[in-house]
């Protein structure tokens, strides 16, 4: 009989994950300032929500849940990285919370939502949250402060002086980051890959290397990775191209040859000119959705 209910609620989650990745991942991006960072939250968020279900009560909240695991996870990898906290906060600023907001509250939020991911980590990290949640993804204040086990003026405290700040930011932005050239070793697998010589690709693989691809197992050893590259092999031919984004060195895919933008990314770390580590978004494609992408200057000499 227990088998039942425990049964019930794992196909809950994995219909919700499918879901809800998306917008998980538009938040931990946000609050971690990298799509490739808030990605690696996301995965882990569903990780440890499918070990701790059975600890779940039968009628609890389960969105609201895999946020605060989502958000609990952000906050432990931001405080590795030795990132301030949030600072006290004043009275709280009036913030309306309605259905029909009035056009300076939209403006508001059509600002968090076309600011620049990295731009966010900026924020002290309550402040981020806030306002991710009310202005990106347009929670409802009690929503909020029952997530983050705020008071519902504690949190229009922390949205006012976060939509100042975040402000305060763009104004000081630079427009576009500057163009980077690819390293040798991105340039020599993208030849590679392009020429579709999967031999010489699986050659720069290091013997303890290792694949994610989203939800699927994970590869290791040069053996079971190199089977990778044999799956591109019977595909369709796609164009890859070295790109930067938050200051990392990318990969660009494209499926289309006429495509102006990538459909998903590759990310690999190197040790000793061979490949350690290789990261394929295929399957998680909202991940590009909000990354800043810009081109290495000879991407395209490459086609």
């Amino acid at each position: 009989m227990s088998a039942g209910p425990t049964s019930a609620r794992h196909a809950q989650l994995l219909a919700l994950a499918d879901e809800l990745r998306p917008e998980l991942h538009r938040y931990c991006a946000r609050l971690m300032g990298s799509v490739i960072d808030g990605e690696d939250v996301v995965q882990d968020t569903f990780t440890r929500a499918f070990a701790a279900l059975d600890d779940l009560g039968e009628d609890a909240p389960m969105r609201a849940w895999l946020f605060r695991i989502a958000h609990n996870r952000a906050l432990d990898l931001l405080r590795g990285r030795a990132v301030r906290m949030t600072e006290p906060i004043d009275a709280a600023a009036e913030v309306v919370d309605q259905a029909s907001p009035d056009p300076v509250e939209m403006l508001m939020r059509q600002e968090a939502v076309g600011t620049a991911v990295s731009r966010f980590a900026e924020l002290p990290t309550l402040q981020r949250s806030v306002v991710i949640l009310k202005d990106v993804l347009d929670e409802q204040l009690s929503e909020i402060a029952a997530l983050l086990d705020l008071t519902v003026d504690a949190v229009k405290g922390h949205l006012a002086r976060g939509r100042a700040r975040l402000r305060e930011i763009n104004a000081q932005a630079a427009t576009l980051a500057e163009a980077r050239p690819a390293s040798a070793n991105v340039t020599r697998y993208v030849a590679l890959f392009n020429q579709r010589d999967w031999e010489g690709l699986r050659a720069l693989l290091a013997d303890d290397v290792k694949l994610v691809q989203s939800t699927y197992p994970l590869r290791a050893g040069a053996a079971d990775v190199g089977m990778f590259f044999g799956i591109y092999s019977r595909s369709a031919p796609v164009r890859l191209a070295p790109a930067w984004l938050d200051g990392r060195e990318v990969i660009a895919v494209y499926e289309d040859p006429q495509a102006v933008k990538p459909g998903y990314l590759m990310w690999l770390e190197w040790r000793d000119g061979r490949i350690s580590f290789i990261r394929d978004y295929k399957y998680v494609r909202y991940v590009i959705d909000d990354a800043e992408l810009v081109a290495a200057p000879e991407a395209s000499a490459d086609g």
